[in-house]
């Protein structure tokens, strides 16, 4: 028999995933739009070239329509899934992603994928077309959308790899990582670097190898040997990502990460943690005691919720902690979390 979390509803998250900062003050949509038309009219007075204007103008109208489809599914909580074009549906990877879409879409989470063929597809078919969201990018030799998502209104072509980037961790609550070429690791390192810096909300990164295989395995051994041990990497960053050859782990690693803990947003100076579950008292001294090393000022304490992140009505009752967070220790806040969704998750008994 083992232990699982029970897990958080898949509808609770916050309508706009990646901004966690907010100013003193909230700025109006419309000083935001004048700002946008100010700086269109810059670009006039500087001389722009056409080159200049051209990647602007299309970069602008991607992300405009983009968001226009992603908004209607904002509080629904979506995976990215990276691997190879590649695979082929017979492969084992390919059906590890199949198995992984499948488990996901049974816990109500979308695949986010970049709609092509191989791991992309096989997430898609597992996933099922209603629970699939893809962003293609257009290239020379033309990458066809796969068809589970093709033709599909929940389906956007990008031409940058920027804006594509993006969507791929702005509009998501984690993300997992098949075996994979250039883009993969390039998809892999990009979310790592985003979360490790702070300019990507903590979510869980999972690295998921076919069965019995050593494509990630191998990749943590060039991280420990060559980032870690030359001091590139502190040793609490490996709690920024997962690697395993187990779909059922791989889901309650990003199930539990979302049990307890729910999102984060900083809050004049201060880090706000918005939780599913009260703390008591005593469980907030143990965290002043086992996370006193990345409090820059005061102490962790229990708050409400304040009108500059008020903006989401149906998270405005969860119950708060918030304290002066270092903005550089994002490992150990990891780990802080993980304590939270341990101590205080409800679990329930699964038997195997």
């Amino acid at each position: 028999m083992k232990r699982r979390h029970k897990h958080a509803l898949p509808d609770v998250s916050e309508s706009d995933v990646m901004p966690t900062e907010h100013e003193s003050v909230l700025t109006q949509h419309s000083e935001l739009i004048d700002e946008i038309k100010e700086t269109a009219d810059k670009l006039a007075r500087d001389g722009a070239t056409r080159g200049d204007l051209k990647i602007l103008s299309r970069a602008l109208r991607e992300l405009r329509y983009a968001f226009k489809v992603f908004t209607p599914y904002r509080r629904q909580r979506k995976v990215t899934v990276f691997g190879s074009a590649r695979t082929s549906p017979d492969h084992p990877a390919y059906k590890q992603a199949t198995l992984f879409g499948q488990r996901m879409a049974e816990e109500g989470w979308m695949s986010l994928t970049g709609a092509g063929g191989g791991i992309m597809e096989g997430a898609h078919v597992g996933s099922g077309k209603e629970m699939a969201m893809g962003v293609n990018i257009m290239l020379p030799f033309e990458q066809e959308a796969n068809y589970v998502i093709n033709n599909d209104d929940k389906l956007v072509h990008l031409k940058y790899f920027f804006t594509r980037k993006l969507l791929f961790v702005k509009e998501v609550h984690a993300v997992a990582s098949f075996p994979g070429g250039f883009g993969t690791q390039d998809e892999c390192f990009e979310t790592l670097t985003l979360v490790q810096t702070g300019k990507r909300d903590l979510m869980p990164i999972i690295c998921i190898d076919e069965p019995g295989g050593t494509y990630w395995s191998e990749w943590v051994k060039f991280i420990e040997e060559n980032l870690l041990s030359n001091g590139l990497i502190c040793p609490e960053d490996r709690s920024l990502y997962k690697v395993t050859d187990d779909v059922d782990e791989a889901v309650e690693e990003i199930m539990g990460f979302y049990s307890v803990y729910n999102s984060l947003r900083y809050v004049r100076g201060k880090l706000v943690l918005r939780l599913h579950r009260d703390p008591n008292e005593q469980f907030v001294e143990r965290l002043n005691d086992e996370f006193g090393d990345i409090i820059e000022a005061g102490r962790i304490e229990k708050t409400t919720v304040h009108k500059l992140e008020a903006d989401d009505e149906h998270l405005k009752d969860l119950s708060r902690i918030a304290f002066q967070f270092d903005r550089k220790s994002i490992g150990r806040l990891r780990q802080m979390i993980d304590l939270i969704n341990d101590e205080l998750g409800e679990d329930e008994a699964d038997i195997d």
